[in-house]
């Protein structure tokens, strides 16, 4: 199982909207094949691995989630492994889908396959944890990434930023946009930095194939623009990768837009869109995973509403002062109210620290 997790991870770069599940066959001791899920349509991961093996009758398959039961875009893949005549089917996670949900092993096992499940369900759900969460709330996981200093301070005064924190830092970031579904932005950031949100292969955790994949099913961005005022010359709508713009009703966008820019409306909360219709939006297209690259104005009000699942913080050795900008814009008026997280993981990147928090659920 170990192997199909393993395998699985590589398929996060390209997935979406489907979950990044991996798989492994083994037969007398030797593991034959390991597969992982490819794009939309394509083949899912115990398809894959079937079309690597010759004869995998007997065998035994691992397979991080459930294999599904119905005929989607691709056909079942229970029926692939009842053709392929494999003996055992090894199971991670239940697939929460209701097209599968338990239906999966049931045709399994009444084709006589025998099956096991929950084994290394913890660490396997670690990696399908935006899917699980969209099909059980409608939109994924929620992190928010941001480069601060030692004092908690994500820019100067002025507004200049570039560089808090150093090249490995940055490096490792475009790991984090590679494995994510959609990077979400707001017309702030976009004003102030014309920035692109592009995925940069550079020497990271992720391989050259891992690259390769990435690039070929590269990470859409969206804007969060309440008055549609992204000019059709900025980054973040070059041509190549897909865009969406939300905003509220009664707006065009720049006439001269490219014809990747999709344009949503959401209804507005206050003097801004509603963030929680923009993440539900997002969860409809699809977005298990998705990153957060903003300003305070923006990741404020995603920590004032509470939608922030997971931060990823990158803390470089500096000190910016009392009069730069703060991580964000939220207020609250005491303690019990403010979110509460626990950090999951820190490691040094380079010369900065980076801090992985997630919040903890109020009971």
């Amino acid at each position: 199982m170990g192997l199909a997790i393993k395998a699985g991870r590589r398929a996060r770069v390209w997935s979406s909207p489907n979950p990044a599940v991996g798989c492994a066959i083994v037969k007398d001791d030797e593991v034959l094949a390991t597969g992982f899920t490819h794009p939309t349509g394509q083949a899912h991961a115990e398809v894959h691995a079937l079309s690597q093996v010759a004869d995998a009758m007997g065998s035994t398959v691992y397979v991080t989630l459930e294999p599904c039961a119905h005929t989607g875009r691709t056909p079942p893949c229970t029926q692939a492994l009842i053709d392929a005549g494999v003996s055992r089917v090894v199971i991670a996670c239940i697939d929460p889908d209701e097209r599968v949900a338990g239906k999966g092993v049931d045709q399994l096992r009444s084709a006589g396959i025998d099956v096991a499940l929950g084994v290394c369900s913890t660490e396997a759900a670690e990696d399908l944890a935006g899917f699980f969460l969209r099909l059980k709330r409608g939109y994924g996981r929620v992190t928010v990434k941001m480069a601060m200093s030692a004092d908690g301070r994500t820019a100067m005064a002025s507004g200049e930023s570039q560089w808090i924190t150093g090249e490995k830092a940055r490096a490792d970031v475009q790991a984090w946009r590679a494995c994510s579904d959609v990077i979400l932005t707001g017309s702030g950031t976009v004003k102030a930095d014309d920035c692109s949100l592009t995925l940069r292969p550079c020497d990271n955790r992720l391989d050259s194939d891992d690259w390769t994949r990435a690039m070929i099913c590269p990470t859409p961005r969206a804007v969060i623009d309440t008055s549609a005022s992204t000019s059709a010359s900025a980054n973040v709508v070059s041509a190549g990768t897909p865009t969406t713009l939300f905003s509220k009703a009664g707006v065009t966008l720049d006439t001269s837009m490219p014809s990747e820019v999709n344009h949503v409306v959401v209804p507005t909360e206050g003097a801004g869109l509603d963030v929680r219709e923009v993440l539900m939006a997002l969860g409809e297209q699809g977005a298990n995973e998705i990153l957060v690259e903003a300003g305070p104005t923006l990741v404020g009000a995603l920590e004032q509403a509470s939608l922030i699942d997971q931060w990823l913080l990158y803390m470089a050795p500096t000190l910016l002062g009392a009069d730069a900008r703060p991580v964000n814009y939220a207020v609250f008026n005491s303690l019990g109210q403010a979110n509460r997280y626990s950090i999951t993981a820190h490691d040094l990147i380079g010369d900065d620290l980076r801090i992985i928090m997630r919040q903890v659920v109020r009971d």
